[in-house]
């Protein structure tokens, strides 16, 4: 059953209350002049004295007719309007369990379209991290070979728009390549051994396995959001080689995510009444459909199992926990689609 048949089971139930009490009110408007005709008719009876003993018999017993119908009218009318009322809770709650399925189901989307988005970088970063002129920059640094490099990543930025640099960098952690000299020019030269991409890259188990660092700012390109995934450069290529560099691959995050969570299934009415959301493992909010991520607030999502929704006063929020997509198990990330209309609560 859908949103909009639901809709029209209330506005049934209400229809059925309206018309009822009007009815309702009609013949309590009945009764009370058959009362006030009774009440008319018992005095006339008496003015007839003898005469009217019988049509005052008679009119005693409209009086306790119109009692008894008025009554009846009362236990009716309460009735219905307790029905009425349990229809339209049922209604509501009816409403709000498939609203609240259907934007689950739409959160869990969300995540799972960028779950598959990163798995693609994750298949990046140990596909190039065997390419022969990284390998060779890695292994020897000159500046020859490290030129050849930076033209070899730019050509596959050129063809790989989500990116916006890669980089690699020597044992030590010093950066002697790049895809985009001209765009970032500090970028070659920089001593990122302390940061986390490369210290997790430079232990990756072998030529199989990858890091991914959540989303954050990289000041060297231009403090833009990125999703940084890196692995160790092997000798030779060899899958179980000794590591001799990091390739460091820096994902476009803002532009890519807001797409994605500005691209969800919802009516034109149900996109002014909802944000969507992605959130990492610590509840920030890591992308939104309303506005610009600051990456600097968090939601305060309570998550009850996987996937599924709830009432926050009266917001409808929905979520969903990342699955992971093959070999990506995902960092603990959520979609979230959180309504503001005005459902009303289930009595």
């Amino acid at each position: 059953m859908n949103l909009v048949m639901q809709d029209d089971i209330l506005k049934l139930a209400f229809e059925v209350s309206r018309i009822t009490g009007e009815k309702i009110a009609v013949i309590d408007r009945i009764m009370l002049r058959t009362q006030i005709l009774s009440m008319n008719a018992r005095l006339e009876s008496t003015r007839a004295g003898e005469a009217g003993l019988g049509f005052g018999v008679v009119a005693r017993e409209m009086g306790a007719v119109a009692d008894e119908v008025n009554a009846l009218s009362a236990q009716l009318q309460a009735e219905i309007a307790h029905n009425t009322a349990r229809m339209e809770t049922a209604g509501r709650q009816m409403m709000l369990d498939f609203k609240g399925q259907r934007y689950a189901d739409l959160a869990r989307n969300v995540v799972e379209i960028i779950d598959r988005n990163l798995y693609e970088r994750s298949c990046d970063v140990r596909w190039w991290a065997t390419d022969s002129a990284v390998v060779e920059a890695a292994q020897q640094s000159t500046p020859d070979v490290c030129a050849y490099a930076s033209g070899r990543l730019a050509t596959i930025l050129r063809s790989y728009t989500v990116y916006l640099d890669l980089w690699i960098a020597d044992r030590r952690g010093r950066v002697i390549a790049s895809g985009r000299r001209q765009r970032f020019p500090d970028a070659v030269g920089q001593n990122v051994a302390m940061e986390p991409w490369f210290r997790k890259g430079l232990a990756t188990r072998d030529g199989d396995d990858f890091a991914v660092c959540d989303i954050g700012r990289n000041p060297v390109l231009g403090n833009a959001q990125t999703a940084t995934y890196s692995t160790a450069i092997r000798r030779d290529g060899a899958v179980d080689g000794e590591p001799v560099g990091v390739l460091g691959i820096f994902f476009d995050w803002e532009p890519q995510a807001r797409d994605i969570v500005q691209g969800v299934a919802l009516s034109e009415a149900e996109r002014m009444d909802t944000r969507v959301m992605l959130l990492n493992g610590k509840h920030q909010i890591i992308a939104a459909s309303d506005k610009p991520c600051s990456l600097m607030e968090s939601y305060p999502i309570r998550p009850d199992g996987a996937q599924g929704f709830y009432q926050a006063g009266q917001d409808l929020v929905c979520y969903a926990l990342t699955p992971g997509y093959e070999t990506y198990k995902g960092l603990g990330w959520y979609g979230c689609i959180e309504s503001r209309s005005q459902l009303g609560k289930a009595r």
